[in-house]
């Protein structure tokens, strides 16, 4: 992990892992609370028990802040996993009545605590990205890395072969004697 991933993996992580530790084990009333916001940005989810999904929602939580803050979880698989969560988000924030404002994008009041899972998407594309970038630059490194040494080997060959051409050909020639 870059030392740079640290604060936005610590920030992020201990609060989803929190958020989720918060709602194992959540009453009948917080269940269908959480349960009937996302029904209402996405209705498919109308036909899942609000008990259900907000028990895996929470160990979903759980499951993505740990990744988030173990540092053998590359970046860029901690950051796309950010990003799709916090844009299901976002999906609420935008599709949930009264949250946002006339113009459908700046929050109401109510909206608020919501809006700012708009910073999760970004954490999360730029810790993917990077993190991507990140591995393609590790991977050239060590292409290249290789490719001198083959070359270094390949010139040692030719050379050994060289002198042993050139030591039978030497071998091969009559004697001036």
């Amino acid at each position: 992990m870059h030392p740079t991933h640290i604060p936005l993996r610590v920030a992020t992580g201990a609060f989803i892992l929190n958020s989720g530790l918060g709602k194992i084990g959540a009453d009948k009333e917080t269940a269908e609370g959480t349960h009937g916001m996302a029904a209402t940005a996405y209705p498919f989810l109308k036909n899942v028990k609000p008990k259900d999904f907000t028990e895996v929602l929470a160990y979903s939580e759980v499951a993505l802040g740990a990744a988030l803050l173990a540092p053998m979880v590359p970046s860029a698989v901690a950051g796309t996993a950010l990003a799709a969560f916090g844009t299901g988000l976002v999906g609420v924030y935008l599709r949930v009545p009264g949250l946002t404002r006339e113009d459908g994008i700046r929050p109401t009041q109510d909206g608020l605590g919501i809006a700012k899972d708009t910073w999760l998407v970004a954490a999360g594309v730029t810790l993917a990205t990077q993190g991507a970038i990140g591995a393609a630059k590790s991977a050239a490194k060590s292409a290249k890395k290789a490719a001198k040494q083959s070359a270094k080997d390949a010139r040692k060959s030719a050379k050994a072969l060289a002198v042993d051409a050139a030591s039978n050909a030497k071998d091969a020639l009559p004697s001036r004697s």
